[in-house]
C-alpha cells in the first residue's frame, strides 16, 4: 500500500508514524548527464550518475530502510535517452523496483497539478508525486543480449540516416573536389554499415532463441532480416501481448477525438517511432508480395481512403499477425 497523501500534510514529528504501516514508498530521481537530484519523502539529495553515486544512493537507501524495515522504496524516473540507463542497471541489480517514465507523462502531470516553473529538485518532488499519484509497475530488467541489440541498430539506424542524407547532398552539389569529398564519406558509410550488419548477424546466431523468433518473422513478406532484428530489439514485447497492446506500444492504434454529439477522426499517436518506421516500409512491400496484405490495401483505396492511411493499416494488420506467430506456429507468414 503506497504512503496516503495524507503524509506531505502532517506534522514532521507524525509522519514517521503514518507510514509505519505503509509497504511502498516513491522515490524520485530527476536524472541528468552529470548528476541526479532524488526526492524521497521530505528529503532532498544529489548523488553523481556514475558508480560511486550509486554506491551512495545504495547506502542512503539502507538507512531509510533500517528507520522503516517493512518498506519498499520504489524509484521513478524518466527517460532521458542514454542518461538513466546505467542508473536503472544498478537499481537493478539492488534489486530495487524502478519505473521509467515517458517526460512527456510526467510534465504533463505537473500541469495538472499548476506546477509550470522546472528545477532539477522540482522535478525530483514531481516524479515522487507521479508515482504516488500513478503508482506505475516496476521495469523488469533488460536482458544483456536485447541491451547490445537496441545498442547496434540505434549505431546503424543513424549511420543509414547519414547515409541518406549525404546522397541528397551529393546531388546537390556540383564543385567537383566536393563531389568526390561526399563520395568517400558515403563509401566509409558503407563499409561500417556492412561491420554493424555483420556483428547484428553474429549476435542473432549467438542466441537459438533470438535466432528463432528473427527467422520466424522473416518469413513474412515485407520483413527481411534487418527488419526482424528491428522489431526483435526495438519491440522486444512482440509475441507476448494482444493485439490491442501490442498495436498500442508500436503506436500503431488509432485513437478517439469524440467529444458529446461531435466524432472527430481517429489518429494514430505516441507509440515508437522506430518500430512504426520499421513497420510502414514493411508495408510497403508486402502490398506488392503479400495477396492477402494487396487485397487489404486495394479494399482501402477502393473506399476512398488516402494512401498512407491504408500503409499505416497494413502496417497494423502486419504487427498483428507477426506478432500471433511468434505464440504460434501454426499461423502461415508466407501468405
Amino acid at each position: 500500500m503506497p504512503v496516503s497523501c495524507s503524509y506531505y500534510k502532517a506534522e514532521p514529528n507524525q509522519r514517521l508514524i503514518l507510514i509505519m504501516n505503509q509497504s511502498i514508498v516513491y522515490l524520485g530521481a530527476d536524472v541528468s548527464k552529470a548528476t541526479i537530484d532524488c526526492r524521497l519523502l521530505d528529503q532532498s539529495f544529489t548523488i553523481s550518475n556514475d558508480a560511486a553515486g550509486f554506491a551512495q544512493f545504495a547506502q542512503r537507501l539502507a538507512s531509510f530502510s533500517k528507520r522503516l524495515p517493512h518498506t519498499t522504496f520504489h524509484v521513478v524516473c524518466e527517460a532521458t535517452g542514454i542518461y538513466h540507463r546505467a542508473f536503472v542497471a544498478a537499481l537493478h541489480a539492488q534489486m530495487r523496483p524502478v519505473s521509467v517514465i515517458n517526460p512527456r507523462q510526467v510534465r504533463d502531470f505537473a500541469r495538472s497539478r499548476g506546477l509550470l516553473a522546472k528545477t532539477d529538485d522540482l522535478d525530483s518532488k514531481v516524479l515522487a508525486d507521479f508515482g504516488e499519484a500513478n503508482k506505475p509497475k516496476a521495469d523488469a530488467p533488460t536482458p544483456i543480449l536485447f541491451q547490445r541489440l537496441a545498442a547496434l541498430l540505434g549505431q546503424r539506424d543513424h549511420l543509414v540516416a547519414l547515409q541518406a542524407e549525404e546522397k541528397t547532398r551529393l546531388h546537390q552539389i556540383t564543385e567537383p573536389w566536393l563531389r568526390r569529398q561526399i563520395e568517400r564519406t558515403l563509401g566509409f558509410y558503407a563499409r561500417e554499415i556492412l561491420k554493424l550488419e555483420a556483428q547484428l548477424l553474429a549476435l542473432r546466431d549467438s542466441d537459438s532463441e533470438l535466432r528463432r523468433k528473427a527467422q520466424r518473422l522473416d518469413e513474412a513478406a515485407g520483413v527481411d532480416w534487418r527488419g526482424a532484428l528491428a522489431l526483435l530489439g526495438y519491440l522486444p514485447e512482440i509475441g507476448t501481448l494482444n493485439r490491442r497492446a501490442i498495436a498500442k506500444l508500436a503506436g500503431l492504434a488509432p485513437l478517439n477525438r469524440d467529444s458529446g454529439q461531435y466524432r472527430g477522426q481517429r489518429h494514430i499517436a505516441g507509440g515508437r517511432a522506430p518500430v512504426r518506421r520499421q513497420l510502414y516500409l514493411s508495408s510497403l512491400t508486402a502490398i506488392r508480395k503479400n495477396p492477402t496484405f494487396k487485397a487489404f490495401y486495394k479494399k482501402l483505396r477502393a473506399a476512398a481512403k488516402p494512401a498512407k492511411v491504408a500503409l499505416v493499416a497494413v502496417a497494423r494488420k502486419l504487427l498483428v499477425l507477426l506478432n500471433s506467430a511468434l505464440k504460434s506456429p501454426h499461423i502461415s507468414l508466407a501468405h
